[in-house]
């Protein structure tokens, strides 16, 4: 192929089509009509001496050839735009990218609240989309390209992972207030359910894949005890709800109980057991370490989560009003 004849502005909207496999898609994030979209996917087509995307069934798969040149082309156009941005000032109002967030849903809760505050007032041209923390898959993701970040507990990293402490993460029991096995005990800092009736009384637990066995579960082992897991859910908000209106107890962060429980009635407790604390750390590709748009929504995450460390500390969410 001859590269002086070749318009290296459909590089854009071929990167766009393997990423969304989709003509109308592609055109709503490169900014283009579908006939437009399917105009160029023909000239690249005739370019590239390759069909690019194939119909099977009602949807579009991209040929062998186009599929090995997503990561390298995306690669290539990250690279561009920040040898481009330059030493250039970054003006978020300016800025315009979809940013995905890898994360569970305690960061739907206490993070992305505060991010849409932030993030619509400051740069209302870039798109968030929070997505599901896949377990043990979450480093292949952002490898993919299928998110940009996300926030794990700390650990061993591969050498093209950047990464910054976000927060640190305790745990407590909680119960509904009612309980008739704890009215028994107060709720003030340092009360604790009795070893026996914490392992005694049912549990739902914490677990986007089912598992059973947990850090909970890891802290009660080394004493020798287990608890009665009687149902796992996938989201902390779900765990809640599911305390607050049953006599099933649950260990959850200190920060989503402090938040949960006033809005639905819930009591917090010290477990009976020490539970390690959690790192948590916000990861991404060195690819992007220093594009401009990634450094500033990264330094407001950073930000928001500093101030849930203390959950005697959690704010409210921000009201749009007092910003007026």
């Amino acid at each position: 192929m001859n590269l002086s004849s070749f318009d290296l502005n459909l590089l854009q909207v071929l990167d766009a089509l393997l990423e969304t496999r989709s003509t109308t898609r592609a055109g709503q994030r490169v900014g283009l009509s579908q006939p437009a979209v399917s105009a160029a996917l023909a000239r690249l087509r005739d370019a590239l001496g390759d069909p690019i995307l194939i119909r099977q069934g009602r949807k579009m798969v991209a040929t062998d050839y186009a599929g090995a040149l997503r990561d390298p082309l995306r690669a290539v156009l990250e690279q561009t735009e920040q040898l481009l941005s330059g030493n250039a000032t970054f003006d978020p109002q300016k800025a315009s990218m979809t940013i995905r967030i890898s994360g569970s849903d305690f960061y739907s809760v206490l993070l992305m609240p505060h991010l849409a505050d932030r993030v619509s007032r400051s740069a209302p041209g870039i798109r968030l989309q929070q997505v599901d923390l896949v377990p043990d898959s979450h480093i292949r993701s952002i490898d993919q390209h299928n998110v940009d970040m996300a926030i794990l507990p700390e650990g061993d990293f591969p050498d093209w992972i950047d990464h910054q402490t976000a927060h640190r993460s305790t745990f407590v029991a909680i119960a509904r207030p009612d309980h008739p096995d704890l009215t028994h005990i107060h709720t003030g800092k340092g009360d604790q359910i009795p070893l026996d009736l914490f392992c005694g009384l049912p549990h739902v637990a914490h677990s986007p894949e089912g598992q059973l066995h947990m850090m909970g579960d890891a802290a009660l082992a080394r004493i020798g005890r287990r608890r009665n897991v009687a149902m796992t859910l996938p989201t902390f908000a779900g765990v809640c709800l599911c305390v607050a209106s049953s006599n099933m107890i649950a260990l959850v962060p200190a920060q989503i109980a402090a938040f949960m429980a006033p809005r639905i009635g819930l009591s917090i407790y010290d477990p009976p057991v020490l539970v390690p604390a959690v790192n948590l750390v916000l990861v991404w590709h060195k690819r992007s370490s220093q594009n401009p748009v990634h450094c500033w929504l990264r330094q407001q995450i950073v930000d928001a989560l500093e101030k849930i460390d203390d959950p005697s500390g959690i704010a409210p969410f921000p009201d749009p009003a007092s910003q007026a």
